[in-house]
């Protein structure tokens, strides 16, 4: 259970929890804009936007995630994300966004109609959040 200086932070997707414990303040992307979050937060749900996710952990250390939408539950100290995909830095391939990054920036460029450029938008916002991610952890 939380004490009043953190909360439980549950980061869940399809296919794993990517991370659950105790948080002193999170920062997440929602369809309004960023929103903090630090302990006795208010109940709230909000769709979240694909962007960093900032967890300031109780020993003080920022830990930037690539989020990739989803949505964020707030409640009795406690905030759940479900989110389709939200990868650690150390799980992020360099390479393999850079070379998603150029597909996507080529079908952008592509003057044919059979691209489909929101998904194309799409894969070029994702790999730039990995690269982003990366970044962050120097």
């Amino acid at each position: 259970m939380s004490s009043g200086k953190t909360m439980h932070l549950n980061i869940i997707t399809p296919d794993s929890t990517v991370y659950t414990g105790e948080v002193s303040f999170i920062v997440a992307r929602t369809e309004l804009g960023d929103l903090g979050i630090l302990p006795r937060h208010a109940n709230l749900v909000a769709a979240l936007e694909i962007a960093p996710l900032r967890i300031d952990t109780t020993d003080g250390k920022k830990t930037y995630l690539a989020n990739f939408g989803g949505f964020l539950e707030i409640k009795d100290n406690s905030v759940t994300i479900v989110t389709p995909n939200c990868e650690l830095p150390e799980d992020i391939d360099v390479e393999r966004a850079k070379r998603a990054k150029a597909r996507a920036e080529e079908r952008l460029h592509s003057k044919s109609a059979d691209i489909d450029f929101d998904r194309a938008r799409l894969a070029l916002q994702r790999s730039l959040l990995r690269l982003d991610i990366k970044n962050k952890v120097g």
